[in-house]
């Protein structure tokens, strides 16, 4: 009888100790070896001869806007672009569902359809908004990652912005149940205004639009989310920091002891104000695309070990949603899950020399542990679920939109040229994409923080 179930030989393995040649073994599900040629058998093996192989990536912000909005994305169609871009689990926002998550039977309806359809493994984030207080334990237990909050317009009517009392309050509650509060940070009196005179005035153009979300927006709700996580002694997570004084806010209030990290997206690593111009409504995100020299302090900050995770914050939409006369009536999400691996390795390993486990630890290692899902998601190592990314870097070609998985095809990243193609994604020890193709159905299971009073079936990783 063969000791292992699956031997991948030859690869190049990264791991935070840097890049080494070894072979994986796996028996149910998870790394049972790790070594040089090693010895025994297995009844299947995969040669990765010329080959990376990085634990799957854990893409902790996307809107798969299932059940209610399908037609934007769905779990069947977000969870194989994940597949095709190496990764192995995700964290699903609460909106832009409909109903979004925040109650107990919302969280079971999102649950099911994220079951029946959900190629990778998944968490889900519960939502933080004026009337739903009461609701945070039964989501805590129903097992969500965290609560995420808006301290701006989500742009969703069911999703309202959380004033400074929800906030507050929610945090507390949230501390009690040992969870995670994720805020979107951006000053609402100060957007809103300054959108509201723009149009007023006729100015509805893309750099309009620009200056009604000034880096001061993020700064100001940064650190005053930063205030109230220090008050009541809430876990936080500023999501999509688009700006180098916003992670240095985040650092500062660290080394001072709060329990605080952020997370900036591909989009900003890449594209500036300028191309936000180029591509039009395909780029428009809040907060915005800013200036170059932001760009480049977030890269100093990645360098740095201050910034330390990238997420999609892929939030699609049907076309019809990205045209109007408007520039403000445009929908503002970006699609970019598929891709956020790739990005890493073209614009930080290829461009800027950030090191193979720096990336790693980036899209895999930190979010997997900030938000629970270590030690069984995120790594390489003896009793890791072997949730793997199998990758080709010496190929180097343009995005197309037919490689896209997505329900559509759109992205500002089409046409970039990326370096590295994923050529295999195992979830679990089990192939679901190889060369191009999905080849496992639906097989994706419920994570819940380690973390968790109630989490059922941890020996087993779900």
């Amino acid at each position: 009888m063969s000791a292992y179930d699956l031997l991948i030989r030859n690869g190049a393995v990264v791991t935070p100790a840097g890049t080494r040649r070894l072979d994986i073994a796996i028996a149910g599900g998870r790394i049972v070896a790790l070594g040089e040629e090693l010895a025994g058998g297995a009844p299947h093996e995969i040669d990765a001869q010329g080959l990376h192989v990085f634990p799957g990536v854990v893409d902790a912000h996307v809107h798969f806007n299932e059940p209610g909005r399908t037609e934007w994305e769905g779990f069947a169609t977000g969870t194989q672009a994940l597949a095709a871009g190496g990764a192995t689990s995700y964290i699903e926002m609460p909106l832009n569902a409909h109903p979004p998550t925040l109650d107990a039977a919302a969280f079971d309806r999102k649950r099911m359809a994220a079951e029946a359809s959900s190629l990778v493994d998944f968490a889900l984030w519960g939502g933080l908004v004026p009337g739903n207080l009461d609701h945070l334990e039964e989501l805590a237990e129903r097992g969500v990652a965290g609560f995420k909050a808006f301290m701006s317009n989500s742009g969703i009517e069911d999703f309202p912005a959380a004033d400074d009392l929800t906030l507050y309050e929610g945090m507390a509650e949230a501390a009690r149940l040992r969870r995670v509060v994720a805020v979107h940070a951006e000053n609402d009196a100060l957007t809103s205004a300054l959108a509201r005179r723009a149009s007023a005035q006729g100015r509805t153009g893309v750099r309009d639009y620009l200056a009604s979300r000034p880096t001061i927006a993020e700064h100001e709700a940064i650190a005053r989310a930063i205030l109230f996580a220090e008050e009541t002694g809430c876990r936080l997570h500023v999501v999509h920091v688009s700006t180098g004084r916003g992670v240095a806010l985040v650092a500062e209030a660290r080394a001072r002891g709060v329990d605080v990290s952020c997370e900036t997206c591909p989009h900003y690593l890449v594209f500036d104000e300028t191309d936000a111009e180029r591509l039009g409504a395909v780029a428009k995100c809040a907060p915005p695309l800013r200036a170059a020299d932001e760009r480049k302090a977030l890269w100093e900050h990645i360098h740095a070990g201050t910034l330390p995770m990238v997420a999609s914050d892929h939030s699609p939409s049907p076309p019809a949603m990205k045209t109007a006369a408007s520039f403000f009536a445009v929908w503002g999400g970006i699609s970019g899950c598929q891709t956020l691996l790739q990005v890493l390795l073209t614009e930080g390993y290829v461009r800027r020399g950030l090191e193979l486990s720096a990336v790693a630890a980036l899209a895999a290692t930190y979010p997997a542990e900030r938000f629970g899902l270590a030690p069984a998601k995120g790594r390489i190592a003896i009793g890791a679920d072997a949730d793997l990314a199998l990758v080709d870097l010496a190929i180097s070609a343009s995005l197309q939109a037919s490689e896209l998985r997505y329900r559509h095809q759109q992205s500002p990243f089409l046409g970039m040229p990326l370096r590295g193609r994923v050529v295999r994604t195992l979830l679990r020890g089990v192939t679901v994409y190889l060369d191009g193709q999905i080849v496992a159905q639906p097989m994706g299971r419920l994570l819940r923080p380690v973390d968790d009073p109630t989490r059922v079936g941890a020996d087993e990783g779900i």
